[in-house]
């Protein structure tokens, strides 16, 4: 048989013929590629979180991200939520608001994020949280008592914890009733968080008949507490409350306590009650904070002591605290309210959830309602002893 000669024609309809099925082959690879990665996405559920992980507040961030792993590492071991894996991605805002909010336009601008969870303070979230109400993205356990997160017409907010209006109504219940205190000063941060606090104060305080005997503020994300030591030791208050973060709340009490100055000293959970504790030292004892979680040593509660199992299995070195059982706290009622939401929840369906009936976390009981955005009511008063560790405020 005669061998046909090799024209340039023929040559150019071979590289053709060989060049769509190699382009096939490549994509037949991409969208089998393409399926895997789909298949592997329905796997697992990614949450967002911006908070503090860097800067004054840091101990707050580290802790609430801390807790959170700890619950959803302890769920994925089971295999999940409903064959799901939970996911946390964080993001550094070093407790100031412009970094929150380019941290929630990136995570919101990433489709594989299902919610936020976890924010953690007053400025940050106020800011934050318009973006993801905008979106209509769930904006889950912001470690803030502020009272603009409990508004329940904010459809897409959860909160776990008790507000500052009922934090500051227990400091003032306790120190004029339980000790007869009339002259209270209170030292804040001069910004949205801490005039929260101070206006929980004043409303506790006019409630009894009473007024401020002296106010002092200090910037965030500052340890500039002198001016406002000097002018609140003037009116020699005889308990001086306050709404800021661990290094200038120490700060402030350690100058105090050189300048004889001894109040009884009352600080809103949101300080870090450890992180307080450790940089004050012996300056430490008797100083009273307010709590919105259950005591972290008491493992009598069921909760309580899967926290600690959980804590281990994370990081066998870390040791329980107020922040990190938040973070676990926040955790555990976003996986019982996954579990309610189905299989393929929606980020609609997962916020329904939380409202469908009382949650009953292990001893805790969280509950929601139609116009209540808000899973507990509770605050309990612990006081820092000489040793840096913390028991419950007796009357």
């Amino acid at each position: 048989m005669r061998a046909l000669p090799v024209t340039s024609d023929l040559k150019a309809g071979c590289l053709i013929v060989l060049k769509k099925l190699f382009c096939g082959l490549v994509a037949a690879a991409t969208i089998a590629g393409a399926a895997q990665a789909s298949d592997d996405q329905k796997g697992v559920l990614k949450f967002g979180q911006s908070a503090a992980l860097d800067g004054a507040a840091k101990a707050l961030g580290e802790g609430m991200r801390l807790g959170l792993l700890a619950a959803f590492n302890e769920v994925n071991a089971k295999g999940g939520v409903h064959g799901r894996k939970l996911e946390l991605v964080s993001k550094d805002d070093g407790y100031e608001p412009e970094k929150a909010i380019k941290n929630t336009r990136e995570l919101l601008a990433d489709s594989s994020i299902f919610a936020l969870i976890g924010a953690v303070g007053t400025p940050t979230s106020k800011a934050a949280q318009p973006i993801s109400t905008e979106k209509k993205a769930p904006y889950i356990g912001p470690f803030t008592g502020a009272g603009f997160l409990r508004n329940p017409d904010l459809g897409n907010i959860i909160n776990f914890r008790a507000s500052y209006g009922q934090e500051t109504e227990a400091w003032i219940k306790h120190l004029t009733e339980d000790r007869g205190y009339k002259r209270i000063a209170i030292l804040y941060q001069d910004d949205s968080f801490g005039r929260v606090g101070l206006a929980g104060v004043e409303k506790a305080m006019k409630k009894r008949g009473i007024e401020l005997v002296a106010k002092g503020s200090y910037e965030r994300n500052t340890v500039a507490v002198k001016s406002a030591l000097l002018k609140i030791r003037k009116a020699k208050p005889e308990a001086v409350v306050m709404v800021g973060a661990y290094k200038p709340m120490a700060e402030f009490i350690r100058l105090s306590r050189k300048l004889k100055m001894n109040p009884t000293f009352v600080n809103i959970s949101f300080v870090g009650s450890r992180a307080l504790a450790k940089e004050l030292g012996k300056d430490g004892e008797g100083v009273i904070i307010s709590q919105v979680v259950p005591f972290p040593w008491d493992a009598s509660v069921p909760v309580v002591a899967d926290y600690h199992k959980a804590l281990k299995a994370i990081d066998a070195k870390a040791e329980p605290g107020f922040v990190s059982l938040e973070g676990y706290l926040v955790g555990r009622m976003t996986i019982a309210a996954l579990e309610r939401a189905g299989a393929d929840p929606t980020r609609e369906a997962f916020l329904k959830a939380f409202k469908a009936g009382e949650m009953d976390l292990g001893g805790l009981k969280l509950t929601f309602g139609d116009k209540d955005n808000q899973g507990s009511e509770a605050v309990y008063l612990t006081v820092i002893q000489a040793d840096g560790s913390f028991k419950p405020v007796a009357k």
